[in-house]
């Protein structure tokens, strides 16, 4: 039996099949199909083809937006200034004004720190209210306004004070202390009675009669020129170094140059004491020498280690 010859299939048959599988292969088969069709798709479209960039937001974003290219204006690396910025500068401004403005009103001003009271100690041979005159400060005066060491100043110009310390009791009180001049020794006046003389010379009172503590000092100078005066300060310093058994004993003192001192004791002895140098020395020899008070009436301790006696 013969077969039958094979029938030839058409020839659009064949193409239509070819080109079917060849449209499937790059459909199913191949990504790089798909990916060539959206490309092309987009490029047709106009549409970046790129991978897409997210939106910048939050601080990053605002910062930027306040920023200029340097040289166009705004501050220090082209920072913009925004009307917040520029209220809170004024107020801060406003606010340092006021606070200046009231300090120097409380100060200078108002009535609230201002002297009222004055409050003076140390004192026995001046009283507080001659202090309180002396001192000039009127009450009222801004306590901001005193100066301490002008006031201390007019109260020494007082001839009893030998110092003064002034200090302001805040709020309202001025405070001053004062240290009087104590005598060293009596002054005989012409016309009778003595002056007081402290170290320095100052005439710090008058009495009609001279005071048993005091000895008196012989000089031709009255006691009104004595100020300043050398002979004075080295009697004064010779008296002040003397030992509590000697020194009640001293009844006068003069002083002839160079700076020597002589003691006259209340019971007649003459001592020659020179100048205030190895005081305790010279006083520990006169005390062996007047173990018998009766064996000599002069003694010259002036050189000590060679005393002379008579």
């Amino acid at each position: 039996m013969s077969a039958d010859p094979p029938q030839a299939a058409p020839a659009g048959s064949e193409r239509g099949e070819a080109s079917g599988k060849a449209a499937g292969t790059r459909t199913a088969g191949s990504p790089r199909g798909a990916a060539s069709e959206a490309s092309e798709h987009l490029a047709r479209s106009g549409e970046p083809t790129g991978p897409r960039k997210r939106s910048v937001r939050g601080p990053a974003r605002r910062s930027r937006a306040l920023r200029r290219p340097a040289g166009e204006g705004g501050g220090p690396g082209g920072l913009v200034s925004t009307p917040r910025k520029k209220w809170r500068a004024l107020f801060i401004a406003a606010a340092s004004v006021g606070i200046l403005g009231a300090v120097g009103w409380a100060l200078l001003g108002s009535r609230l720190l201002v002297v009222r009271v004055i409050t003076v100690s140390g004192t026995h041979l001046v009283s507080p209210a001659q202090v309180i005159a002396a001192a000039d400060v009127p009450a009222g005066t801004p306590l901001i306004r005193v100066d301490p060491a002008q006031v201390a100043a007019r109260v020494e110009g007082i001839r009893q004070v030998a110092s003064a310390r002034v200090s302001k009791d805040w709020p309202d009180g001025l405070s001053i202390t004062v240290r009087e001049r104590v005598p060293a020794v009596a002054v005989s006046m012409a016309g009778g009675g003595y002056d007081l003389v402290d170290h320095d010379g100052v005439v710090v009172s008058w009495a009609r009669a001279k005071p048993a503590s005091l000895p008196l000092l012989q000089t031709p100078v009255p006691g009104s020129r004595l100020r300043g005066d050398p002979g004075v300060a080295a009697a004064s310093q010779v008296l002040a170094g003397l030992p509590a058994w000697l020194s009640r004993q001293v009844a006068r003192a003069a002083v002839s140059e160079p700076a020597t001192v002589t003691l006259y004791l209340s019971g007649g002895q003459t001592v020659v004491w020179g100048n205030a140098d190895r005081s305790g020395v010279k006083a520990r020899e006169l005390a062996i020498l007047m173990r018998d008070p009766g064996s000599h009436r002069y003694y010259d301790v002036s050189s000590p280690g060679t005393v002379v006696t008579k």
